[in-house]
């Protein structure tokens, strides 16, 4: 039986005290009906109207990709089907930017004499803001405002050390966090009931502008949607992940060949999963083994690890790294060499096919993610900011925390990042993780005929047969170039230091 047909809930129970007015909804990035804490107390006070707002000017803003807007309206579509079964109408509003949306929102609840509007928290900057004006616009004309926590396990700012201070590395902070989790963890959300008054509301459904939208949306390649929009093809994933493959996730969450991680990172992304969904289905899995539960557990934290550290530093939703002194080193903007890196033409063949898979289905393997990251930031010292831009412009589970995390952990910018002098060999990179070259000719098929050496780094000849790029630079010196700008950031740091001193 899946999760989605088989969802237990700390919370059960509707209110049957009766509101002055309907509640105006708004969904987000929470577009599910399970454990959605806005939804759940929503229905229980009483009628509900909900609202989804189109904002594709801030899309643009934001740089999110074409695949993922589409999955966001057709779950749109579908959402409205599962809201109408429980006598809620979903109104969707298309407002470009979000400096239209408090307007509107509250436009709309004095339309339909709302006594209060309720949402569910996000953490971005910019979304930060939008809420904070929501709040105010409803504030001006006496509309009651909910708001609930929602994206982590744990709310931000709740897992601090000694000092009060948030943690800057991750071990510590994991620590911390799995001590306080039983605690501090939300809980989780059933389904939500029709509410016995919801029959009195009578407000039509309306998304006319999400039809029109994605029947003019362009995309790159073929996609499946309706995959994505429906939320229990996720809650199927998500138990037969649990059931049948986070138990080797530890040993196979490394090889890119192979269906190894759980790929419900775009159901996540766009909210039709929560976080908290995940941790109680792998928590009840069962496996006698849990070296690879307690690993994808990890990796869970790490994803609310960079939430949290989003919500405490603002600057790293404004294209800033989080180590301050890295600003000063000398980054290139290189049109050229980014093209050939985008279009998987570096040379290196477990780079490019990592940034062909990208452009080619919107998705990418996680250590691919690194490997590719690094190598721009590190080998041919692009601009980071570059490269994450690019990613949230093609990737289906774009996410703004864990897409800048990843990028700043690479570039040795960011808290906890890898050292500067641990550079991945995308070569030996390749010999470890796709050692029969197997995802290298599934993405660069015109190396598909060499042996299971060669392919990881084919001669010249062979690449001058086969059409195959040159290596864009030599992996030694771009390494020795690459610790030399960083160390002598370094020392000019102590230097700095030792002049303040005196």
């Amino acid at each position: 039986m899946s999760t989605f047909d088989n969802h237990t809930s700390v919370l059960s129970g509707n209110s049957t005290s009766k509101n002055v007015g309907p509640t105006l909804l708004w969904f987000r990035r929470d577009l599910r009906l399970l454990d959605n804490p806005a939804l759940y107390q929503a229905m229980k006070a009483g009628p509900v109207i909900a609202v989804y707002t189109l904002n594709d000017q801030q899309w643009h803003e934001h740089g999110v990709a074409n695949g993922q807007k589409g999955i966001i309206a057709a779950r749109v579509l579908t959402l409205k089907d599962q809201l109408n079964k429980l006598s809620v109408p979903l109104i969707a509003l298309h407002t470009s930017g979000y400096k239209h949306v408090p307007s509107q929102l509250v436009k709309l609840a004095k339309q339909y004499d709302c006594a209060s509007i309720m949402f569910n928290h996000e953490y971005e900057i910019n979304e930060r803001q939008l809420s904070d004006s929501v709040k105010r616009d409803a504030a001006h004309h006496s509309i009651a405002v909910q708001s609930f926590h929602d994206q982590c396990l744990i709310e931000p700012g709740q897992i601090l050390n000694k000092q009060s201070q948030p943690y800057k590395v991750f071990t510590a902070f994991k620590k911390a966090y799995l001590a306080e989790l039983r605690s501090k963890m939300r809980p989780i959300y059933g389904a939500p009931t029709k509410h016995a008054l919801q029959s009195n509301v009578q407000v039509q459904s309306d998304i006319r502008c999400v039809e029109e939208y994605l029947k003019n949306l362009s995309l790159d390649y073929e996609l499946d949607l309706q995959l994505y929009a429906c939320e229990a093809t996720a809650h199927e994933h998500l138990d037969e992940f649990c059931r049948h493959r986070v138990q080797n996730y530890q040993q196979d969450r490394d090889l890119p060949a192979i269906d190894g991680t759980s790929q419900l990172s775009t159901f996540l992304a766009i909210g039709v999963l929560s976080v908290r969904q995940c941790y109680q289905a792998v928590e009840v899995s069962g496996h006698k083994s849990r070296d690879g539960a307690n690993t994808w557990v990890s990796e869970l934290i790490w994803r609310d690890f960079y939430r949290h550290l989003m919500y405490l530093y603002p600057r790293l939703c404004m294209h800033q790294a989080f180590k301050q002194k890295t600003e000063a080193l000398p980054w290139r903007h290189d049109e050229h060499v980014f093209l050939a890196w985008q279009q998987g033409q570096t040379g290196f063949p477990l780079v490019d096919a990592a940034m062909r898979q990208l452009n080619q289905t919107g998705w990418m393997h996680n250590r691919l993610r690194m490997v590719a990251a690094m190598f721009l930031t590190k080998h041919l010292f692009i601009d980071w900011r570059l490269g994450e831009g690019y990613f949230m412009s093609r990737l289906l589970d774009g996410d703004l925390a864990s897409n800048n995390g990843g990028w700043q952990w690479s570039a040795s910018t960011g808290v906890d990042a890898v050292p500067y002098f641990r550079i991945f060999n995308p070569t030996r990179q390749s010999e470890r993780f796709d050692s029969t070259g197997l995802f290298i000719r599934q993405y660069v098929p015109e190396l598909a005929s060499l042996d299971n050496k060669s392919i990881h780094n084919p001669s010249n000849v062979q690449r001058k047969q086969l059409g195959y790029a040159q290596p864009m630079v030599d992996h030694a010196l771009a390494v020795k170039q690459t610790k030399a700008w960083f160390k002598q950031l370094d020392d000019t740091a102590v230097n700095q230091m030792s002049l303040e001193r005196v």
